[in-house]
Order: structure tokens, then C-alpha cells, then sequence
């Protein structure tokens, strides 16, 4: 329902845009946001009852209806933001301007029709009381023309008494189509006060609605912060699995490097072996053929008996040669010794190799 009737006289005088805000009626403290952005706020004047209004609607919703009063006041309290009461609407209003350039213009513009209601307020008074005097002045003339006319019943003096007779008539006559104005005005003040508590109502109504709205969306934002706080212990959670993940490829890439180089050693082991079993090889044919020389000396020491300084020499030369194999031998056994050594590290570091992988 528009709060502006289309059959109304009422003219906007003065328009302009805020943000408009009420108090909450539970707490008369704290501001509730009765648009959800910037509206159009007019005043209104009413030719016909003389009467301004200030009014403004977001949609098909009337959020500001309030008649200006002489007792209104409107207070800035600060540089964009100002407020007023409504005694009808028992409520607060505050509009919120985007300058206080627009802030100033719309508090000049309150005290100027504050002004104008004043006088319009004072004029109905005026007329009220020089309505009342005319009757009671009215009321006392009649009946002293009433008997001068019955007692003086003369041509002369009725002719006198006349134009004041027809004076009162016509003051009776402005009385009655006051009375009929002010009977038409009491009808539409009534109608308009029924208009106003619908329209309080159904502000009452939103409000409810709105407060409601307001529960809910703090239960809903009650459940998402729940389930975000949920998730946020699920993603700490997927995060530490995550480092022990990286962790475990950390050490699966070192052991991996680790048995790189154990197989890089045991290549050179494996060379190194192979190497000591073709050194092992030649001991035989050394072996031989000291054998062999073994023998020609033998020989040669039946067939050279007659020969003793060649005997001699070449028993000279037989003992060097056995000194050069003793040692031979002796050289012969370390290495042994150490190739068996070797064998058994070898024997042991291949065990090992196997183990590790085997735990990998």
C-alpha cells in the first residue's frame, strides 16, 4: 500500500537519498538497518490538510511515514549521519548521508517545514478561537434583538435590526461549513490514523520478520563456522600426512642413493676379486717351474759331480735361488692370507648388501 493514495493532494518538495536506519525497540540503544542500501527519502506537503510528511519506501515496502510536528527535532550526530523521534510511530528514525553537504540540505529543509507546520498549526488555532467568538457574540445579540423587535415592533427599528440579522445568519451559515470541514477533517485525520497503525503494524510485522531472519542467519552462520572449523582440523590433519609422506620419500630417496653406492662398491670389489684371481692364477705356473728348475739342478748335479767348481757356483746359485723362493713363499702366504681376508670382508659386505635390501 502506498503511503502516497493517487486521489491525495500531496506534492514531494524536496527529495534526496540515504541510508535509513530505526531503533531497536528492545534495546533504544542500537541502530537496525531498516534498507539494505541507499533509498529515496521525500518530503511531502498536504495542500488540503496542510499538513508535511516525510516518507520513504524501498520496493513495495514503506520504511519511513512521519508527519512533521512543531515538537519535532532533528539532530545531527555526525558530520553524516543525523536522527529524530516519532511520538506516533513510538520509534526513532536515522538516515545516513554519503556527504554532509546532503546531511546539511536535509536539516535546513526539517526546520523550515518544522517552521511551516508551526504557523499552519497556529492559523487552524486562530481560526478556532474567531469561530468561537462569532457564535458566543452570536448567541448573546439574538436575543436582545429578539425582545427589542417584540417590544419596539415599529417598521423603523426592524428595518434597523435587519442587516444584523442577516449578518448572523451568514456567520451561522460560516459556522456550519467549518463544522462540516472540521467534521470532514476529524474523518480524515481517523482515516488516517487507521492508516498509520496499519502501516505501523506492518512495520511491526517486518520487523518481527526481519529479527527472525536475523536468528536464522546466525544459526546458519553458527553451522558454517562449525563446519569450517571442521575442515580446518581436516586440512591440518591431510597436512601432517602430508609431511610424513614427504618424510618417507626424504628416506626412501636416501636409501635408494644409499644402495647406489653400495652397488658402485661391490662392482669394485667384484673387480678387485677378479683381479687377485688372475694374480692366483700365475702362483701355479711360478710354482712349476721352480719345479722345474728344482730338477735341471738335480740334473745337472749328477752329470756335473766331476765338475766341483762349477758344483760349487751352481750351489751357490741354488742357495740364492732357494732364499729367492723361500721368500717367494713367504710373499706367497701373506698374499694368500690377505686374498682370504679379502674374501671374507667381501663374503661379509655382500651378506649385508642382501639384508638391507631385503629390510627396503
Amino acid at each position: 500500500i502506498s503511503p502516497v493514495p493517487p486521489y491525495s493532494r500531496e506534492q514531494p518538495i524536496f527529495t534526496t537519498r540515504a541510508h535509513v536506519f530505526q531503533i531497536d525497540p528492545s534495546t533504544k540503544k542500537n541502530w537496525v538497518p531498516a534498507s539494505k542500501q541507499a533509498v529515496t527519502v521525500s518530503y511531502f506537503y498536504d495542500s488540503t490538510r496542510n499538513s508535511y510528511r516525510i516518507i520513504s519506501v524501498d520496493g513495495a515496502k514503506v520504511i519511513i511515514n512521519s508527519t512533521i510536528t512543531p515538537n519535532m527535532t532533528f539532530t545531527k550526530t555526525s558530520q553524516k549521519f543525523g536522527q529524530w523521534a516519532d511520538s506516533r510511530a513510538n520509534t526513532v528514525f536515522g538516515l545516513g548521508f554519503p556527504s554532509e553537504q546532503q546531511l546539511t540540505k536535509f536539516a535546513e529543509k526539517f526546520q523550515e517545514v518544522k517552521e511551516a507546520a508551526k504557523l499552519a498549526r497556529d492559523r487552524s488555532q486562530e481560526k478556532i478561537e474567531t469561530s468561537s467568538n462569532h457564535s458566543q457574540e452570536s448567541g448573546r445579540e439574538t436575543p436582545s434583538s429578539t425582545r427589542a423587535s417584540s417590544v419596539n415592533g415599529t417598521d423603523d427599528e426592524k428595518a434597523s435590526h435587519g442587516p444584523a440579522e442577516a449578518h448572523l445568519k451568514s456567520e451561522n451559515e460560516k459556522l456550519k461549513i467549518a463544522l462540516a470541514q472540521s467534521s470532514s477533517n476529524v474523518k480524515k485525520w481517523e482515516t488516517e490514523l487507521q492508516t498509520l497503525r496499519e502501516s505501523n503494524a506492518r512495520l511491526s510485522t517486518a520487523l518481527q520478520e526481519s529479527a527472525a531472519s536475523i536468528e536464522h542467519w546466525k544459526k546458519q552462520f553458527s553451522a558454517c563456522k562449525d563446519e569450517n572449523d571442521q575442515l580446518r582440523v581436516k586440512i591440518e590433519e591431510l597436512e601432517e600426512q602430508c609431511n610424513e609422506i614427504n618424510k618417507e620419500k626424504e628416506r626412501n630417496a636416501q636409501l635408494s642413493r644409499r644402495l647406489q653406492e653400495l652397488e658402485t662398491e661391490l662392482q669394485d670389489k667384484e673387480l678387485e676379486l677378479e683381479e687377485l684371481r688372475k694374480q692366483g692364477e700365475i702362483i701355479p705356473q711360478l710354482m712349476s717351474e721352480c719345479e722345474s728348475v728344482s730338477e735341471q739342478l738335480q740334473a745337472a748335479e749328477k752329470k756335473n759331480t766331476d765338475l766341483e767348481e762349477k758344483v760349487r757356483t751352481l750351489r751357490t746359485e741354488v742357495e740364492e735361488s732357494k732364499h729367492r723362493q723361500t721368500n717367494l713363499k713367504t710373499e706367497l702366504k701373506n698374499f694368500l692370507e690377505v686374498l682370504d681376508g679379502k674374501i671374507d670382508e667381501l663374503h661379509d659386505f655382500r651378506q649385508g648388501l642382501s639384508k638391507l635390501g631385503v629390510d627396503n
